[in-house]
């Protein structure tokens, strides 16, 4: 019983969060890029991922973080001990939001699912398309392929090195 308590607060931690720090980065003309509860190790982690055109700068998070701190004592509505970080989400960030997928169209993608398909759990290719339940890829061979959100563990842009 106590785990379900755990999600619901995950849920309900993350979701007061956006609500409370979306007027602060808007104000700077940042994106939200998610919120997450999250516990590792001992230590439980409110981090918030932001972005704007041309990267965030550790100046840009230290500025979120200052402002949003205040607003955290003020609201008071974690109950557990925490640390709070602001960061970048990373040029390896996954796909979540629908503005991820529209700005990811036609860009190489990875695609790692939860079981696989003909022995083969990790696909890249090309964004084609996506919907609310959905995301179509075209392969190198040409072929597309189409993967239910609910089958992908983990979707993002692929980078070659």
């Amino acid at each position: 019983m106590a785990e379900r308590v755990e999600v619901m607060a995950k849920k309900d931690y993350e979701k007061m969060t956006e609500e409370l720090i979306t007027p602060i980065i808007d104000a700077h003309h940042f994106e939200l890029v998610d919120v997450e509860w999250v516990k590792e190790g001992s230590n439980w982690y409110l981090r918030v991922y932001i972005d704007k055109e041309g990267g965030i700068t550790v100046d840009d998070c230290e500025v979120i973080n200052r402002e949003f701190g205040d607003v955290l004592d003020e609201k008071d509505y974690i109950s557990e001990n925490y640390i709070f970080e602001v960061s970048s989400p990373g040029l390896d960030r996954p796909l979540k939001k629908e503005k991820d997928f529209a700005r990811s169209i036609g860009k190489d993608v990875e695609v790692r699912l939860y079981r696989p398909i003909d022995k083969k759990k990790e696909f890249v290719g090309v964004l084609d398309s996506y919907d609310k339940n959905s995301v179509t890829i075209v392969l190198d061979s040409g072929e597309k392929m189409t993967f239910e959100k609910s089958a992908i563990a983990l979707i993002r842009l692929a980078f070659f090195y």
